[in-house]
């Protein structure tokens, strides 16, 4: 028998073609049958046309009893009407020819019994699963019903005969329908067999392998049962071969086509595109085969599923699909149940719910495969969820998901769909049990994101449901969840392989998730949302003539939705980045002012409004005061009850003149709006700060209290500016209370204790208020010198207060702890703060911390930078006398110090420094005492001025001298160790400057290498790229009618006489010519075998190789196996011999049994393969490197206008103790 590759049969050497193979079903029934009668003639007969047989087949069978007429006479005339597939018909036949010849032989029956059986198999593929709506079961004529009356039919059969060859296959077929039919397994795993379909299928894998022994291997159906079989099994690669050998030793068969169960098992293999030739070649020999055109539909359905929706791609492989294939399966046969499931998937696409319900109930009803049923039982509920029958969408949801097993198996997409009619019947905790459940199921590679974000919008709406609520509960633990579900998705977007699409939503979820705690991501999620929404925009609305990236960005940005520009300039604005909030905030009262040009259905005056004051508050904040009163201005001229715009107003004017305007501009608006807390706040600010006023010692006489207490007493008894407000007064007035006995400690603490409880009055109304917490810090240190608890309070406000204050209280209690390189860090970072940059008061709590570290570590250097720091704030208020004594302080300390430093850790030039610092300390003190308030009583400073003059500066002298004599003596040793170690500093600057060198140089090479390296990769993807074209060139040309690529068709040619024949092909010519066997055959092939056995071995399942199981110890199929591996063909090889026309590149190489070459090619065959497996592995290397790889916006810019603009909740740090009289008391006590 000739070999097939693809189902093409070689051809022959003059290339003549082959006829198409056709079906062979019921072709030894004749058009006519001749039924002899009792009559006056001995050859007398009524002819009855087997093409055109009556309707009613009651007079023929009367006929035939009443002539007795033979078994094969009945036999013919039900297989005629079953040819016209009149089933009810032709068993009615054979029942009436069973019982005509009961009296004869029982097994003349035999053959009748049997073929009764196989009507019944045949009407059991056609019956309904479930008895129609409304019908009785036992009425029904369903598939189990039919296949009863087989099996009954069959133990008949087999009481009369039960070795009848015919009876093996039928018994097989039976055990496969009954397998069809059962329930699905509901154990976890994918690959998981329920044991009584298993056990079913493996009897039926052993009728199959009974009819097959009968016949010597001789019988093609029972190796398709086989295949059938192993396939249920989840055998897919040995049912593959045995679907091969099938299509080997038969390849005209083409009904039953062994090319369908080829593709099928290709694709569970994942092999898609080979199923797809299969399924191609398995169309072209039958056009008219419903499974083959079905299957080639669901194929390019799953191509356009890993396309993105909105590309053309998507719509061509849609189409093709639909229209191409699924219709016309669907015109052959309109109850096919694969072609209607896929039909009313597209007819739900479309809201054409009717032809839905049609289709689905015709898929449920046919269908024999558990998953097509679940799958209409799924349609049905997407129905009636869309028609809002939730109750019969639940219903329809439970039996898609029990028709895939249920529980830990099941259908996904119908557990999914449970979870959404929870969330729209409102019962969200079974919701998010069910997605959960979902997702933990899911493997971790194939995760369910749409669960993933039903569950994370979930979590986050309840989140956001909370923050609006009266009484607010702890929802970290579900915001965590949100966070983290929606996180996955967005990370998902990232590889190319999910082929989803970036979702706004889910980025504004988390937008508003992070707006609290994490603005920077916030502000990354919207930025992101804003380039989504850039994209969308065709290029036909760009703007001419504009080039600079920036600047068309601007201008696309008016096409954005501005609530989404204003949330995006707010975070800007927290983020201290006001010029690209002033941007922002400027494209969306564009983006307002093209909404109202378009006549759009939206109110923007709300949107405006907001807009331009935040635009306002973003001019305030670059100091362009001019445009942001402007700004205002237009405001309140559009709304004169925009008090906000009138409170910046007034603040403003406040600033400028403080004398005039701005007080009368205070006072009119809070006579005007007396009730507006904001107002008051601005108000009370105004009194406390601006006021100039005498301090009372009683508080409660103070006018800013007194304004606070109404408030509270009379508007708000909960606001919280007030209360803080109050904490702040009671705190300072407190601070200023005398302590010298313990009935004024006591008081003073008193005071501490009533501002405390207004701070937290204020915590219990707003747990997040940093002013509140900040007071209390303050509290706990001056009270309760309490550094330990209020340090963590400071750490913890330090990012939402924005003030240098912080810092400064963060300084000095790591100076109370002597901890004092934090301390001068934290004083750093206040100086290096807008307007610090040369605050005395830092300046000198560096210099008195710089002093207490030279105490403590007894370090000259720390000294010398007290000194520097305590001159520099000398320097920026002169006029300060407490200044003035820091520096003489600091210089007396450092002369006392250096006196008690050895000879051998100091020089002279330090000594003669000190004694010069001396003196002007001298001097300063005696300033100092003279002047009419000095910062200590005018005794203490004589008496240290005296000390210094009489003491210090002679025992000081004395310290020069003995430097001297020291420095003198020792000048020589000092020269060379001086010597020494300057010798030593540049022998280690060498060293580290080689070391730098070498590294630049070693980095300058690396980068070299790289560059190299890329350069080649770049050649070697080039030159990849080259030989994939002219591959590509090689194979495909352009279909003239279509334009697409197509396969190439290779023309045979016929070969002159004098042309000599390719080796290998004379011999096969030659060997079916002159009939050899396979003994011939077997006694070349060992050599063959041995030698490419020791080249390759097969180990992938792709459609160009023969699949053999290595534990298949028949070594006649080992062999064979080894023959077609042998004549196999690569793709690499294909492009190699492209020359060679009598090869059709439509064949699937599954198919080919291939002649037999040379012993003379064994080497060039050998090593052919061995480069196209090297070729092979450089591109597999090559692909895995490739796989490497609406919410508001929360602290809108309005909110900054509360509380009166730059007036802070909160006291700031309490007055820096900038005198260093603690480390003249700690310098007496040495």
């Amino acid at each position: 028998m000739s070999a097939t590759r693809n189902g093409h049969a070689n051809s022959g050497a003059t290339g003549d073609m082959i006829p198409t193979p056709i079906s062979k079903r019921f072709s030894d029934i004749p058009s006519a049958i001749d039924i002899p009668v009792q009559g006056d003639q001995e050859d007398e007969a009524v002819e009855i046309d087997l093409e055109d047989l009556v309707d009613d087949p009651t007079e023929l069978c009367t006929l035939f009893e009443n002539e007795r007429a033979a078994r094969t006479y009945w036999m013919t005339v039900s297989l005629a009407y079953a040819k016209q597939k009149k089933i009810d018909h032709a068993i009615e036949m054979l029942n009436r020819g069973g019982n005509a010849m009961q009296d004869n032989n029982p097994k003349e029956k035999l053959s009748i019994i049997t073929c009764l059986c196989w009507m019944y198999l045949w009407k059991s593929r056609e019956a309904p699963r479930v008895p129609p709506e409304g019908g009785l079961l036992s009425e029904a004529k369903t598939k189990d019903y039919y296949l009863q009356l087989a099996t009954s039919s069959l133990n008949e059969a087999s009481r009369i005969n039960p070795a009848f060859p015919p009876l093996f296959l039928a018994r097989g077929v039976l055990q496969l329908l009954k397998a069809s039919l059962q329930a699905p397994s509901k154990a976890p795993g994918a690959g998981h067999v329920e044991q009584d379909k298993a056990d079913l299928l493996k009897s039926a894998l052993k009728a199959f392998d009974q009819a097959s022994k009968v016949s010597q291997g001789k019988n093609m159906l029972a190796l398709l049962g086989r295949a059938r079989a192993l396939f249920g099994l989840g055998n897919y690669k040995e049912s593959l071969e045995t679907y091969q050998s099938v299509l080997r030793k038969m390849p005209d068969l083409v009904d039953p086509d062994p090319r369908i169960g080829i593709g099928c098992c290709f694709w569970q293999l994942r092999h898609k595109d080979d199923a797809k030739q299969a399924w191609e070649r398995s169309l072209e020999i039958n056009p008219e085969s419903k499974t083959a055109n079905i299957l080639l539909g669901l194929y390019y359905l799953d191509a356009s599923s890993r396309v993105p929706t909105n590309s053309p791609d998507f719509i061509r492989l849609y189409k093709k699909a639909m229209n191409e294939y699924t219709q016309k399966s669907f015109k052959i046969d309109k109850n096919q149940p694969l072609t209607c499931a896929t039909f009313a998937s597209y007819f739900l696409s479309k809201k054409n719910l009717a032809y839905v319900d049609t289709l689905a109930n015709k898929a449920i009803q046919f269908t024999d495969v558990n998953a097509i049923a679940s799958d209409g039982w799924y349609l049905l509920a997407r129905k009636e969820h869309f028609n809002g029958n939730y109750d019969l969408a639940a219903d329809y949801y439970r039996r898609a998901d029990e028709a895939r097993g249920g529980l830990e198996r099941g259908y996904l997409p119908a557990k999914f769909g449970v979870a959404q009619l929870s969330v729209l019947n409102n019962d969200l905790g079974e919701a998010k049990l069910r997605l959960e459940k979902i997702i933990q199921s899911a493997n971790k590679n194939e995760r369910n994101y749409e669960a993933m974000i039903l569950l994370g919008t979930l979590y986050a709406e309840e989140v956001f449901t909370n923050q609006y609520a009266a009484s607010k509960e702890d929802k970290s633990a579900e915001m965590r969840k949100a966070i983290d579900y929606l996180e996955h998705v967005r990370t998902a977007w990232k590889d190319p392989k999910k082929n989803l699409s970036p979702d706004s939503a889910i980025l504004l979820n988390l937008a508003r998730l992070y707006e609290a705690d994490h603005p920077d991501k916030a502000l990354e999620c919207l930025l992101q949302v804003e380039q989504l929404e850039l994209d969308q925009i065709p290029a036909s609305e760009h703007p001419a003539g504009i080039e600079d990236e920036s600047a068309l960005r601007n201008a696309l940005r008016k096409n954005l939705p501005p609530q989404l520009l204003n949330n995006i300039g707010c975070f800007y604005s927290q983020a201290e980045k006001h010029d690209l909030a002033s941007q922002m905030f400027e494209a969306a009262l564009s983006s307002c002012m093209r909404i109202g040009e378009k006549g759009e259905d939206m109110d923007t005056d709300a949107l405006v409004t907001t807009i331009s004051f935040n635009l306002g508050r973003s001019y305030e904040s670059q100091g362009l005061t001019d445009q942001a009163v402007e700004v205002y201005e237009k405001l309140v001229a559009r709304h004169d009850d925009y008090i906000d715009a009138k409170a910046r107003l007034a603040y403003i004017k406040l600033r400028k003149s403080p004398n005039k305007e701005g007080p009368d501009a205070v006072a009119q608006l809070q006579q005007e709006n007396s009730s507006d807390l904001e107002v008051r706040a601005l108000y009370g600010w105004y009194l406390g700060r601006v006021s100039s006023r005498k301090k009372s010692g009683n508080v409660n006489e103070d006018p800013e209290l007194r304004h606070y207490k109404h408030t509270l007493q009379y508007h708000d008894k909960h606001d919280r500016y007030a209360l803080v407000g109050m904490g702040n007064l009671y705190m300072m007035a407190a601070r200023e209370m005398r302590r010298e006995t313990e009935q004024e400690k006591q008081k003073r603490s008193a005071g501490y204790t009533r501002a405390v409880e207004f701070f937290d009055k204020a915590l219990q109304l707003d747990p997040k208020n940093a002013y509140a917490a900040h007071g209390i810090a303050i509290a706990l240190v001056e009270d309760k010198k309490d550094y330990k608890s209020a340090l963590p309070i400071f750490l913890k406000v330090r990012e939402t207060i924005k003030d240098p204050n912080v810092y400064i209280n963060i300084g000095h209690i790591y100076a109370e702890l002597r901890q004092f390189s934090k301390a001068i860090e934290s004083y750093d970072i206040a100086l290096s703060k807008e307007g610090k940059a040369n605050d005395p008061g830092i300046l000198a709590c560096l210099g008195r911390t710089w002093l207490n570290k030279g105490r403590h570590e007894r370090n000259l250097d720390a000294y010398k930078t007290a000194l520097d720091y305590a001159k520099k704030a000398l320097e920026v208020s002169p006029d300060q006398v407490h200044f003035k004594f820091n520096v003489a302080f600091v210089q007396i300390q450092q002369v006392q110090h250096i006196m008690n430093v050895p000879e051998t850790q100091r020089t002279l030039a330090q000594l003669e420094e000190a004694s010069e610092g001396l003196e002007a300390a001298i001097v300063a003190l005696d300033e100092i005492a003279t002047h009419p308030q000095p910062p200590y009583p005018k005794a203490d400073l004589e008496q240290r001025a005296n000390m210094a003059r009489n003491t210090q500066r002679k025992q000081l002298g004395r310290q020069i001298e003995k430097q001297k004599e020291y420095e003198e003596k020792n000048k020589e040793k000092l020269a060379a160790a001086l010597e020494q170690r300057q010798a030593e500093l540049k022998r280690r600057e060498e060293e580290r400057q080689k070391a730098l060198d070498l590294e630049r140089e070693r980095q300058e090479k690396i980068r070299k290498e790289r560059e190299e390296i890329l350069a080649r990769d770049r050649e070697l993807a080039e030159q990849r790229a080259e030989e994939e074209k002219a591959r590509q060139d090689a194979e495909f040309t352009t279909d003239s009618e279509t334009g697409e690529k197509v396969k190439r068709k290779r023309k045979t040619k016929a070969k002159s006489s004098g042309e000599s024949k390719p080796k290998g092909r004379s011999r096969k010519k030659k060997a079916e010519s002159d009939g050899s066997d396979d003994e011939s055959e077997e006694e070349r092939q060992p050599k063959k075998k041995r030698k490419l056995a020791s080249k390759k071995e097969s180990t992938k399942y792709k459609s160009a190789e023969i699949v053999v199981d290595s534990s298949d110890s028949d070594d006649d199929a080992l062999e064979r196996a080894e023959r077609a591996i042998e004549n196999h063909r690569s793709p690499a090889s294909d492009v190699d011999d492209a020359s060679r026309a009598d090869r059709n590149e439509d064949r699937m190489d599954v198919d080919n049994a291939g002649g037999q070459d040379d012993e003379e090619d064994e080497e060039e065959v050998t090593t052919t393969r061995a480069t196209t497996k090297r070729a092979r592995r450089g591109r597999v290397l090559d692909d895995s490197d490739e796989d490497e790889d609406e919410g508001e916006g929360g602290g809108s810019t309005n909110a900054e206008a509360n509380g009166g603009s730059d007036a802070g909740d909160g006291e700031p740090a309490a007055a820096a103790d900038t005198s260093m009289a603690d480390a003249a008391d700690e310098d007496e006590e040495d």
